[in-house]
């Protein structure tokens, strides 16, 4: 039993680590959410910036463990390139170095006050971005937490008499050392807790420096096969480019490491310091002549990876990008144009959400809700894909007319995104929602239903054809629908409290959820018009900046 409760505790701590970890990326994810992978793009975009980006993050996180898993699923959904996204890791690997430097600086008394930021934040505040960071800020108060008691968790391990019999075998196998470390790197999810160890291990003279080395070379490679094994999902190849380009660079510095083995505790002992001092300096020299090597050769390492591993396409999926060519980045006028050909097929896939609503309230059409998630996902992905490509075009090369675009194509992208969230959350769960209950109707709401979702369809086709030519009489017109949907809802509004205050009190169910069909009709062709007419009478300065009339005051 007294082995059994050092187990539980090991796997709860490590436990805890990974919650840490996704409470961190699911709350950064949540936050930011599309406007996260214009960011990253940004902040990614060259690869020493992306480096710094990277140990940055690591020395916050006190765990490259974790800042790797959230860069592969970053890298992973296509927000990073790989070639800025290997740096980054290259980052995080240095980064993780300062933390041991640092080590004797406790960050563990922080852990109280962000969980209990994160827990007011969380409870103070309805959902929302405020809400998502303070998720964020108690999964980092989990992470200082985990790492400080698997540090602990360690400690006692120094005199035990099982321990000095291991360490003595292991001194003259060092590549069963490095892979028994890499095994304890990979179990307890950090490079720094194994570090550590290893140090103290060193203060005592337990073990030898050669087989320290050996040691910190193991927790080195650990560290890379997390990402390897649990930042990625589903079955496209691809998505394993980043961590096994990692991988990759930490197998090829272990195997220098290990041919250099015997004269490398001469040359650390040559920067000074006790042993566990060496411990630390050989952490930070591994990992940064690593990225010294490998940060020139990103180039063509990243197009090896891709030519290994290529990513694997459903030609049928609707949310592929289809004219999204990267290539064109260097021609801002061609980038645009491409932008702009994607943006125009969210349009079409909104106009068949509208369709497949509009005959849903006519008759069952329950086989059209898998298509129709189907186009909900892939809504959301194109517009990430248009925002992050937008995002990567290089202003400095663009004119004024080139920036006016862009902003015209964002607009675009976001309004028909929203719009189309609401078609199929909105108006196809109503249908659901009639289907579910068994209510019906009223044929003059029928009647009146379909006829306005044929305007709003008609609309949405109107458009997308104003972000094509700029007519501005065409936008006058279509901006001018938003009264008359706002005239409908009136109206329908006061036939429903008229039914109620006749008596109809079995109808008010029916008609409370006529009414939601309705307002979501208004909300989606608010949209519509907020994606192309807007912006071009804007231009023109033909909106007035309030709805208000103005007064004397």
């Amino acid at each position: 039993m007294s082995g059994i409760l050092p187990l539980l505790d090991f796997a709860g701590y490590v436990a805890l680590l990974l919650w840490g970890v996704h409470m961190v990326q699911t709350g950064v994810q949540r936050a930011y959410g599309a406007a996260l992978g214009a960011a990253l793009g940004r902040a990614l975009g060259t690869r020493l910036r992306a480096f710094g980006t990277g140990l940055g993050i690591t020395a916050a996180l006190q765990s490259s463990t974790a800042t790797g898993l959230m860069i592969t699923g970053f890298a992973a959904g296509g927000l990073v390139g790989l070639g800025p996204a290997l740096a980054a890791m290259l980052g995080a690997n240095v980064g993780t170095t300062l933390i041991v430097q640092v080590l004797s600086f406790d960050l563990t008394s922080l852990a109280p006050a962000l969980i209990l930021a994160g827990v007011w934040m969380f409870r103070r505040y309805p959902p929302g971005r405020t809400r998502d960071l303070g998720r964020v800020f108690i999964g980092l108060g989990l992470l200082l937490l985990a790492l400080h008691q698997l540090v602990s968790l360690f400690a006692p391990l120094q005199n035990a008499p099982l321990l000095a019999l291991i360490l003595d075998a292991l001194a003259t196998q060092p590549v069963a050392a490095v892979l028994l470390a890499a095994a304890l790197t990979w179990a307890a999810h950090s490079s720094v807790a194994v570090v550590v160890l290893v140090m103290s291990l060193a203060d005592h003279h337990l073990v030898a420096p050669e087989l320290a080395i050996a040691l910190v070379l193991g927790a080195n490679l650990g560290t890379a096969v997390n990402p390897m094994i649990e930042g990625v999902s589903g079955d496209d190849p691809a998505a394993r480019r980043l961590p096994l380009g990692n991988l990759l660079t930490r197998v090829a510095g272990v195997l220098a490491g290990l041919i250099l083995l015997p004269w490398l505790p001469g040359w650390i002992a040559m920067l000074g310091g006790d042993s566990a001092r060496e411990v630390a300096n050989f952490h930070t020299v591994f990992n940064t002549a690593v990225a010294l090597v490998f940060l020139p050769l990103l180039g063509p390492y990243a197009a090896l990876l891709i030519r290994w591993l290529p990513k694997r396409t459903d030609p049928n999926d609707p949310a592929r990008p289809q004219y999204l060519d990267e290539a064109a980045h260097d021609v801002p006028a061609v980038a645009l144009g491409n932008a702009a050909r994607e943006a125009l097929r969210m349009a079409d896939m909104l106009q068949t959400l509208l369709m497949y609503a509009r005959a849903g309230f006519k008759r069952d059409n329950r086989h059209r809700m898998v298509q129709a998630r189907q186009l909900d996902n892939a809504l959301d992905k194109i517009e990430t894909a248009i925002i992050t490509y937008l995002a990567l075009l290089d202003r400095e090369n663009m004119t004024g007319d080139d920036v006016k675009r862009l902003d015209d194509i964002l607009a675009f992208a976001s309004n028909i995104g929203h719009a189309g969230d609401i078609a199929y959350h909105g108006l196809l769960n109503h249908v659901g929602r009639l289907r579910k209950h068994g209510w019906a109707l009223l044929p003059e709401q029928r009647q009146r239903l379909d006829e306005t979702l044929g305007r709003l369809i008609a609309n949405q086709r109107q458009a997308a054809a104003l972000f094509v030519n700029d007519d501005v009489r065409q936008a006058r017109e279509l901006a001018r629908e938003k009264a008359r949907f706002r005239e409908l809802e009136t109206r329908e509004a006061e036939l429903h409290l008229q039914k109620i205050k006749s008596g109809e009190v079995d109808a008010a169910e029916v008609g409370a959820l006529y009414m939601d069909i309705v307002r979501d009709m208004k909300g989606i062709n608010s949209h519509v018009v907020g994606a192309s007419a807007y912006p071009l009478l804007a231009r023109r300065g033909e909106l007035l900046p309030s709805r208000l009339r103005p007064t004397e005051d």
